[in-house]
């Protein structure tokens, strides 16, 4: 009989459902020694969450946050709300001991986010932030391959992250479902969202970065609120760049809008070596592309007439994750990566071994977006 892990989830929107569906799904597909019970959700609208509550199957809803992060049948609480709302959250869950999940980015600054930290560990309990792309199988498989030393010596490393769902200026900022426009409640805009996925991202993949120099964009400067109906400024970058220099020595390129017309969902990213190269394009997510130079054993180099760029399809059960699912050429999509996320969470609380990314993980990727902020502003070079 596998053990009963009650969720409280805070929080209705897209990522509410995405991470119910992998509290749901978990134990069909991994063998763990816990069951994830959906225990209560919470959000301020009675309505919606009633409805949620009813839509996925938990057995009670709050409406006050702080009454479910009380409740002692409560052993874990996901935190899928907005940014702003994050710290107190985390904060006052873990004072009540609980195990936390939460959304990325981890907070609204690193001084919120140092304090989101230090309340996790003082109070000893399991944490992880959501940064789900880790647990595309592709994505693991690249990091299979550095860690094999199948690139070498890291030189170059390129991101994008393009989405196009903002450009007419008619969309208002605030709201439910438009909050990510507001600075007030996002923090910032496509540094925040995007690019932080994409520094988790290269940092996994290629280590810390050292410094940065970046400039944003604010291509419409007023909206009219969504909660006001009158016209603001908008203070979120639409459009952010960023050059990086990393502590092995390689270089990054980041470039990440909202502006880029034809682009819904486009993550991708390239990384250069001495001993071969591997590209990943998030719409097109059961493949990675990878060229070998060289063997990683004997340095010997690849045969000219025989080189090239591989399309590895990554649904073989020696990949990353795939064993867990279907057979060889079906492929897994966007909803897969939380639940595997999910799986390696509940398995580290078995094992005792704690899960990547933690939040001292996340504070590091909320250390470098803040850098590139600020960067942005002085126009100047910015040291981590």
């Amino acid at each position: 009989m596998k053990k009963p892990l009650n969720i409280g989830m805070i929080g209705y929107g897209f990522m509410g459902r995405t991470h119910s569906n992998a509290y749901r799904q978990v134990g069909q597909f991994f063998d763990l020694q816990h069951q994830p019970v959906l225990k209560a959700c919470c959000a301020r609208n009675e309505e919606k969450i009633k409805a949620f509550a009813e839509n996925w199957g938990y057995e009670s809803y709050e409406t006050d946050w702080r009454k479910l992060v009380a409740r002692k049948d409560i052993d874990v609480v996901d935190v899928g709300s907005p940014n702003n709302t994050h710290h107190e959250i985390v904060l006052e869950a873990a004072k009540h001991g609980k195990m936390i999940l939460c959304e990325k980015p981890l907070a609204m600054n690193v001084a919120q986010g140092e304090e989101m930290c230090a309340a996790v560990e003082k109070a000893g309990v399991a944490n992880m932030a959501w940064f789900n792309y880790r647990r595309v199988p592709a994505i693991s498989l690249a990091k299979q391959l550095v860690e094999e030393n199948r690139i070498g010596r890291p030189f170059h490393y390129r991101a994008t992250y393009l989405q196009d769902w903002t450009i007419a200026e008619d969309v208002p900022q605030g709201g439910a479902a438009l909050w990510r426009l507001d600075a007030a409640v996002a923090g910032s805009g496509v540094t925040g969202d995007l690019l932080a996925h994409s520094i988790d991202t290269a940092e996994w993949l290629n280590g810390p970065i050292k410094r940065v120099t970046a400039a944003t964009e604010t291509f419409v400067k007023e909206r009219v609120h969504a909660e006001t109906g009158k016209k603001q400024p908008v203070s979120i970058d639409d459009a952010c760049m960023f050059l990086a220099v990393f502590a092995n020595g390689s270089m990054g390129t980041f470039e990440s809008t909202r502006y880029a017309r034809g682009r819904k969902n486009y993550n991708t990213f390239e990384l250069n070596g001495a001993a071969g190269s591997v590209f990943f394009d998030l719409e097109d997510p059961q493949y990675l592309q990878y060229f070998k130079y060289s063997d990683p054993k004997t340095g010997q180099k690849t045969d000219s007439h025989t080189t090239g760029w591989q399309k590895i399809h990554v649904t073989n059960p020696e990949h990353p994750y795939m064993k867990r699912w279907w057979v060889p050429g079906c492929t897994i999509g966007y909803e897969h990566t939380f639940i595997n996320a999910l799986a390696d969470f509940i398995a580290g609380i078995e094992s005792g071994k704690p899960v990547q990314p933690d939040f001292r993980s996340a504070l590091r990727t909320q250390k470098v977006c803040d850098a590139v902020l600020a960067s942005a502003k002085s126009k100047q070079w910015v040291e981590l």
